[in-house]
C-alpha cells in the first residue's frame, strides 16, 4: 500500500467516513472516495462495507489495522523529530521533568537562571520517565531530570546528587527529638500508611521493603503519585515512604520525616542527548540544579 492509501485508511476509521476522512485529509469528497477504490482494486479485496450510513472496517482491513496505526504514528514521530532538528541553534533551554521536581526544584532553578542570563528563553513540561525518554529522542527536549535509572541506551545520564527514602508523617506524629533519628522499617508495623502504586523503579522498591514488614501496615488508600501521598499525609491520613524531594515540598510545616533504615538510595539524574553536547546556558542549568538539590537534601 502507498503511504497516501494508508493515511486514507487511518481516516475511514477515525471518522468512520469519507467525508469526515476527506476533511481531515485536507482534499475533496470524490477524491478520498477514488483513491480508496483505487487502494482496494490494489489489494484485491474491500477494506470496508457500508452500514447505516457509515463505513465499517471490513475482516481484512481489521486484521490491517493494528500495524496501519503503527505506521501513522512512526510517520508523525518522524514529522516531529525532522521539525525539531530544522529549529535554528540558538533554541529556548527546553527542559522536561518528573512532576515531583517540578514542584521543588525546576522553579528555582529557572529563577536564578533567568538572572544569569537575561535574554534565554525557558521551556519547561512535566513528564513521566518513559515519555521523557520519547520527547529527548525526538528532540522536543534537551534535558530531562529523573528519579529514575532509565538504563535508555540513546541517552547520556549524569548523576547530580544522591539521597535517600523518607517516611514521612502528619504534624505530631513523632516527638521533635526523634526526627534526626532514622525510623527502622519495622516501626512501620501496623501503622496506618498510604500505599504508593507508582509503577517505576522506586515504587518496586518500596512495595518490596514494605512488603516484608509485620505484620502489615494499614493500607486503606494507595495513590498513583507520590505528591498525592504527601498530600494525604499532611491531611492526617497516616504514613508514607516517599523520595527526598516530595518530602520537602509544601510548606515547612506541612509534614514531618524521618530517614528509612535500611537507607534506600534515590538519585538524581540528569538526562541528554550524547550527540548534541550541552551548551554554557544548559550547563549553567543543570549546576544550577544540582546546587539546589544539594543544598535542599542537607537541610540548607
Amino acid at each position: 500500500m502507498r503511504l497516501r492509501y494508508i493515511e486514507l485508511f487511518h481516516a475511514v476509521l477515525t471518522t468512520g467516513s469519507l467525508t469526515g476522512a476527506a476533511k481531515l485529509l485536507n482534499i475533496s469528497q470524490p477524491a478520498a472516495s477514488k483513491a480508496l477504490q483505487h487502494a482496494e482494486d490494489k489489494l484485491g479485496f474491500a477494506l470496508f462495507s457500508r452500514v447505516r450510513g457509515r463505513l465499517q472496517p471490513t475482516q481484512q482491513a481489521l486484521q490491517l489495522r493494528d500495524r496501519i496505526e503503527k505506521i501513522i504514528q512512526d510517520v508523525h514521530e518522524l514529522q516531529r523529530l525532522t521539525t525539531n532538528m530544522g529549529q535554528p541553534g540558538s533554541c529556548p533551554l527546553r527542559v522536561t521533568c518528573t512532576p515531583t521536581l517540578a514542584q521543588v526544584l525546576l522553579p528555582a532553578a529557572s529563577v536564578l537562571l533567568r538572572k544569569a542570563f537575561t535574554d534565554v528563553t525557558v521551556e519547561l513540561s512535566t513528564q513521566h520517565s518513559a515519555v521523557m525518554c520519547e520527547s529527548l529522542t525526538l528532540r522536543e527536549t534537551d534535558i530531562g531530570l529523573t528519579l529514575q535509572d532509565t538504563g535508555h541506551q540513546t541517552l547520556r545520564q549524569k548523576v547530580l546528587c544522591r539521597g535517600q527514602v523518607m517516611v514521612i508523617a502528619p504534624p505530631g506524629w513523632w516527638p521533635e527529638a526523634e526526627l534526626a533519628q532514622p525510623l527502622p522499617i519495622n516501626a512501620l508495623a501496623s501503622q496506618p500508611m498510604i500505599g504508593i502504586a507508582v509503577r517505576d523503579a522506586l515504587g518496586s522498591m518500596l512495595q518490596t521493603h514494605l512488603s516484608q514488614v509485620s505484620p502489615t501496615p494499614q493500607i486503606t488508600v494507595s495513590v498513583q503519585t507520590y505528591q498525592l501521598a504527601h498530600s494525604l499525609v499532611a491531611k492526617g491520613e497516616g504514613l508514607a515512604m516517599v523520595d527526598p524531594f516530595t518530602a520537602r515540598c509544601g510548606s515547612a510545616n506541612s509534614v514531618q520525616m524521618r530517614p528509612l533504615k535500611p537507607h534506600l538510595d534515590v538519585v538524581l539524574y540528569a538526562m541528554y542527548r550524547p550527540d548534541s553536547p550541552l551548551n554554557p546556558v544548559q550547563k549553567r542549568f543543570l549546576d544550577l540544579v544540582k546546587q539546589l538539590a544539594q543544598r535542599m537534601l542537607a537541610g540548607a
